[in-house]
C-alpha cells in the first residue's frame, strides 16, 4: 500500500496501524480518509490479521477535521467535505463490520472527527492526561464520523447533547466514568498497553473473538428474540470449530488452550 498518513504492518496476527501526521495533530483530511479506507480493506481481506492496534505519533491522537484544508476550498467546501466523508464513513462502517477487534490507544487527546473515530473502536486505552471534546459547533459545524451513533450509545443521549452543544472537555478519568474509554493508564504506557491488549485478543480463538464482537453490536440493535437467535447461530458455529472444542477441553482439563484459528 502507498500510504501518506498512516503506517501499517502485521506482526503475530496483529495489524499495527499508526497515524503518522504527528506534526499536524493527525488531522482528518482527504489524504487520511483515503488511507484509512485502504487500510480497512487490507485488514478485512487479510486472513492473517486477527486483531488491530491503532496508535498515533505526536502529542495528539487526532485533533479532528483539517480546518486549514477546509478553509482553502472556499466555495468548493461542501463538495470537498462530501468527498472526504465518502471514504471516512466507509472506513468506520467497515471497522465495525469486520469481525476482528480494534483497540485504540489515545495519548494527548482527541477532538471533533478524532473523537468520532475513537467512539467507533471496540476498545479504547487512554493516557491519564488525555482530553476529549467534540468541538464541532465551535467551528460552526455539525457532528460527523458516526459520533451520533457510537459516542451517543457509549455515553447516553443527555451527555452526548452536553458534549456536542457546549463543547465540554472531558478528562481521561471523566471519559472512563462516562463509558467513552475502557481503561486509563500512564501516558508513556499507552502504546505498549494498546499493543499488548491487541496481542491478547489475537492470541485467542479468532472465530469466537470476532463473532463475539458481531453478537454484541447486532444484538444491541435487535429485539430480545432476534438477539437470542443471533447468539444461537454464532455459538453453534463456534461449537463446530476446532478452537471451540479445544477451548472447552482445555477448560475441563485445567490447561491453557492451544488455539489454531481453525
Amino acid at each position: 500500500m502507498d500510504l501518506a498518513t498512516i503506517n501499517y504492518e502485521v506482526r503475530d496476527h496483529v495489524a499495527h496501524v499508526r497515524f503518522t501526521q504527528g506534526d499536524a495533530a493527525n488531522v482528518v483530511n482527504r489524504a487520511f480518509a483515503a488511507d484509512l479506507r485502504e487500510v480497512m480493506l487490507e485488514i478485512e481481506w487479510d486472513d492473517d490479521v486477527r486483531s488491530v492496534s491503532v496508535t498515533a505519533e505526536g502529542k495528539l491522537f487526532s485533533a479532528g477535521g483539517d480546518l486549514k484544508e477546509f478553509h482553502s476550498k472556499g466555495e468548493d467546501l461542501p463538495k470537498h467535505v462530501a468527498d472526504l466523508l465518502a471514504d471516512f464513513h466507509t472506513s468506520i462502517y467497515k471497522m465495525n463490520r469486520i469481525p476482528k477487534p480494534f483497540v485504540a490507544g489515545v495519548r494527548g487527546g482527541v477532538g471533533g472527527a478524532g473523537l468520532s473515530l475513537v467512539g467507533a473502536f471496540d476498545l479504547v486505552v487512554s493516557g491519564e492526561s488525555a482530553k476529549y471534546t467534540m468541538a464541532y459547533t465551535r467551528a460552526g459545524m455539525t457532528p460527523d464520523g458516526t459520533s451520533s451513533f457510537f459516542v451517543a450509545r457509549h455515553i447516553g443521549l443527555r451527555r452526548m447533547l452536553d458534549l456536542t452543544l457546549t463543547n465540554r472537555t472531558l478528562s481521561a478519568a471523566e471519559a472512563e466514568a462516562w463509558g467513552l474509554v475502557n481503561r486509563v493508564v500512564p501516558d508513556d504506557e499507552v502504546d505498549e498497553v494498546t499493543q499488548q491488549l491487541a496481542q491478547q485478543l489475537a492470541d485467542g480463538a479468532p472465530y469466537a473473538t470476532g463473532n463475539a464482537k458481531r453478537v454484541i453490536y447486532e444484538g444491541y440493535e435487535r429485539s430480545l428474540e432476534e438477539a437470542g437467535e443471533i447468539e444461537g447461530v454464532m455459538i453453534t458455529g463456534a461449537a463446530a470449530t476446532n478452537d471451540g472444542k479445544e477451548g472447552i477441553a482445555a477448560f475441563v482439563e485445567k490447561r491453557r488452550p492451544n488455539f489454531t484459528g481453525s
